[in-house]
């Protein structure tokens, strides 16, 4: 598992949107995590994962920038960014499993018309009955 390392992530406050009374135009508690996914020391096959997302928050030089404004605390902004990187540099590290075609048995293939001739034979009993 691909871990972020905090010294590769540059934060920069600044005024968080929304409302927030007067303080919101004073205090910059809102955080810019940008992480440079090529300058980083995350193995190569999930650097080129991360770099192939069709995601908008990464720029055209390789830079992925997360903006996080949910709290009123510099640090709990900050905490909330790198949790929300490491998420996603966790889901471009997953390497789904290929899944490869199989042809049934023989054995379930008879077992299979076994069972839909049974069920046939009980749905023609449920007809009308003729004397």
């Amino acid at each position: 598992m691909a871990t972020i390392n905090p010294l590769e992530v540059e934060f920069t406050a600044i005024r968080a949107q929304g409302p927030g009374g007067q303080n919101v135009n004073k205090v910059s508690c809102a955080v810019h995590a940008r992480f440079d996914i090529a300058a980083s020391s995350l193995p190569p096959a999930v650097k080129e994962r991360l770099l192939s997302l069709r995601d908008a928050r990464i720029t055209q030089e390789g830079v992925l920038v997360l903006k996080a404004q949910g709290s009123r605390s510099l640090e709990q902004n900050k905490e909330d960014a790198l949790r929300r990187l490491q998420a996603l540099v966790d889901q471009a590290a997953f390497v789904p499993v290929v899944r490869r075609a199989t042809r049934p048995t023989r054995g379930s293939q008879v077992r299979r018309v076994d069972a839909k001739v049974r069920s046939g034979k009980i749905k023609a009993l449920r007809g009308r009955v003729t004397d």
